[in-house]
């Protein structure tokens, strides 16, 4: 029987579990696999369910919960192509006061940051305990969290939103290409 487990902090169990125990069931039906949460521990089994991968996303489900996503912008990950990447900030600060620093620059003031970088690359961006978690397609994934990592370094935030309008500028001119020309 295939089994994974993913540590819940304390204050997301509740989130996890659901009102009347909604969410977790509502992940159970979708995958048909079976969740036990105790001590902070999520068990997630296989069911009787075809899909081998079943176990896999909804791990990725209850993690990207636990990293501070609502239950319906986590159960977005049910959906082909979407992917969920941890960004950790431990790697970019030195000190707490350094880390609530560039968690701040990150959101921005009155979370205007951290909404660009979203609608510029149409994810959906988490900044919770000391990560900072995406959800969305895989380019543009990459693309926030490129944005996201050239704040943490440092450099101006219109560097990162240069960023984001040279990628954006790059699709749309990649979109107007045609692939192969037409004979006459």
């Amino acid at each position: 029987m295939e089994e994974e487990f993913v540590k819940v902090p304390q204050d997301r169990i509740g989130t996890i579990i659901g009102k009347q125990g909604k969410t977790k069931e509502e992940l159970e039906k979708n995958l048909n696999v079976k969740i036990v949460v105790a001590d902070g521990v999520v068990k997630i089994s296989k069911g009787n369910t075809e899909d081998p991968l079943a176990v896999w996303k909804a791990k990725d489900v209850i993690k990207a919960i636990a990293r501070g996503f609502s239950p319906e912008k986590a159960f977005k990950l049910l959906k082909n192509g979407k992917i969920f990447e941890i960004l950790d900030l431990n790697r970019y600060a030195k000190t707490k006061n350094d880390l609530l620093r560039k968690k701040g620059r990150v959101i921005g003031k009155n979370g205007k940051t951290r909404e660009y970088i979203e609608s510029m690359t149409g994810t959906y961006m988490s900044v919770y305990g000391k990560t900072i978690s995406f959800i969305g397609d895989f380019e543009n994934v990459y693309d926030a969290k490129k944005a996201t990592e050239i704040i943490l370094k440092g450099k101006p935030h219109s560097a990162a939103y240069y960023y984001l309008e040279n990628v954006i500028r790059e699709k749309k001119k990649s979109d107007k290409i045609p692939l192969w020309k037409e004979s006459k």
